[in-house]
């Protein structure tokens, strides 16, 4: 199976492709508002997308969702603790800029909502749904024990955490899912966060300044 990072938008938020590979079902996990990288993405492998999984609802991992869906047709799950989020997008970008920087903000026609301890079982894919709100109320970790992967959102980062000083953030909320929801993963296990490198769950237990936040 291969995983695709794209870094896109202003805020080089990671999306990944999910295939087996050229000509296959394909999952993508986030969506930033420069869908049009990930749509290329899409046809240089002939990949038909199954679903689009949304970690959280800030703008920019989930503002080309409506393009994308427009595109491919392929559902699109949240957590619906975001709404307030995912519904607004254009009062994010007025907060964060004051101006809507050039991008796609076109909403979905609808929402599957995501429910934290579900197993999503779509095409060949089977994806463990681990609730992490902290970042976001919503926000959601998607785990392919498969492939020993977990694609972190905002949750975790390479030596860092998710900011919670933004509407909706929660400190201890977020030191509660790292102890309960992410940390209880095996040490081997993949993290391909939200933004930055990709790391290992060994790798931040050990080093993490924001180790003692869930220790």
């Amino acid at each position: 199976m291969s995983i695709i990072p794209i870094p896109a938008w202003v805020a080089a938020t990671n999306a990944y492709v999910i295939a087996e590979g050229p000509g296959s079902l394909a999952l993508v996990v986030d969506a930033p508002p420069e869908p049009e990288l990930i749509g290329a993405v899409l046809a240089e492998r002939d990949l038909s997308v199954a679903a689009l999984l949304l970690t959280h609802g800030h703008v920019d991992h989930s503002g080309g969702a409506g393009y994308l869906e427009s595109q491919t047709g392929a559902e699109v799950y949240v957590h619906p603790d975001d709404d307030f989020l995912t519904l607004h997008p254009e009062a994010q970008l007025s907060a964060m800029f004051g101006m809507a920087p050039p991008g796609s903000y076109e909403l979905p026609t609808g929402f599957r909502p995501l429910a934290g301890g579900e197993t999503l079982e779509i095409g060949d894919f089977e994806v463990e749904v681990r609730h992490t709100p902290g970042h976001t109320p919503g926000h959601c970790c998607f785990y392919l024990e498969s492939e020993g992967t977990l694609f972190s959102g905002d949750q975790l980062f390479a030596g860092s955490i998710g900011r919670f000083d933004l509407p909706g953030g929660d400190g201890t909320a977020l030191a509660r899912s790292m102890a309960e929801q992410v940390m209880t993963l095996p040490d081997t296990v993949r993290v391909l966060p939200g933004h930055g490198p990709e790391t290992t769950i060994g790798r931040e237990r050990a080093t993490n300044p924001f180790r003692d936040m869930w220790s």
